[in-house]
């Protein structure tokens, strides 16, 4: 079984402030804010919701086919995915862009500062989702604004059960748009920010869009996850962390876990529980992809 993801393929530049940005930032003065932060370390890692998602699912042995699109710079990152036996066929190079880039600055409580380049991220709609008998899942994440709405439209009428990821790309949408999504999808995922912005714009409470859906998943960082079915609400722990390393791709490797249960036909619960453990183990590790799964460990 296959599940599709669409989604962005990014090159992450990932910067390190060893202060916090409360220190540095007075609530006074935002109407002139002008700061710099020191950021003495800094990488470059493959990237964005897409790769970061499949290569969670790949790890624990799904088999990911992410629809996303890279510039006339991103024959590294294809290379990459075909070295993980990950399909590049829904793949599209631009060639009059680069690949979307992530600037993300994070401080010493792992709060994040992110500029993106979307690049060739505004092309992901050109590329269209039709019914496979291989294909029986798929994620609609964050990507460029015309591509999200297709995709999800195209899924629905391809009859593959989704999940809506909105993410940051949740603030494009408007109430109705955001409706649309809920109402075309199986499952939502958001985390208790997006959730509370998800609320508000369409006027249904997380107990509300449950029922519009086969489950909502509400993610709640080191609190754990909050899991509703059928307005019922349940709180799946949280796992402890061998280190808190680098925050940048926990999200992402959640639904890959998320997407890997579905897959096995897991309670909503247990998919919970399982990218609560993922999202431990990347934490531990600089970087969106770098983390390995032992699937013994993991009691798969």
């Amino acid at each position: 079984m296959a599940s599709i993801i669409c989604g962005s393929l990014a090159f992450d530049t990932i910067m390190n402030f060893e202060g916090r940005f409360a220190e540095q930032i007075l609530p006074e003065q935002l109407h002139i804010l002008n700061v710099s932060f020191l950021v003495p370390a800094l990488r470059r890692d493959f990237g964005g919701c897409a790769g970061n998602i499949a290569y969670g699912l790949k790890q624990l042995g799904g088999t990911p086919l992410p629809m996303a699109t890279v510039g006339r710079d991103g024959g590294a990152y294809l290379e990459r995915l075909t070295g993980q036996g990950i399909s590049t066929e829904f793949v599209r190079t631009v060639d009059e862009a680069y690949t979307a880039q992530a600037m993300i600055i994070t401080d010493r409580d792992n709060n994040q500062i992110n500029g993106f380049h979307p690049g060739a991220m505004d092309f992901a709609h050109l590329t269209k989702i039709v019914a496979r008998n291989d294909i029986k899942l798929g994620i609609v994440a964050p990507d460029g604004r015309d591509a999200m709405l297709q995709h999800g439209a195209q899924l629905a009428a391809a009859g593959i059960p989704f999940v809506f990821d909105p993410g940051q790309q949740l603030p494009r949408f408007d109430g109705a748009e955001l409706r649309t999504f809920v109402e075309q999808a199986s499952w939502v995922t958001v985390n208790d920010y997006e959730g509370k912005m998800l609320s508000d714009r369409t006027g249904w409470s997380c107990a509300e869009i449950s029922r519009r859906v086969r489950g909502l998943i509400v993610t709640l960082g080191g609190e754990g996850s909050e899991v509703w079915v059928d307005a019922q609400r349940t709180l799946v722990p949280t796992v402890k962390a061998a280190a808190l390393v680098d925050p940048t791709g926990c999200g992402d490797a959640y639904r890959g876990a998320l997407l890997f249960g579905l897959e096995q036909g897991w309670t909503l619960a247990r998919c919970a529980a399982l990218g609560n453990r993922l999202g431990a183990l990347k934490i531990a590790q600089h970087g969106p992809q770098n983390y390995a799964v032992d699937l013994k460990l993991l009691g798969l």
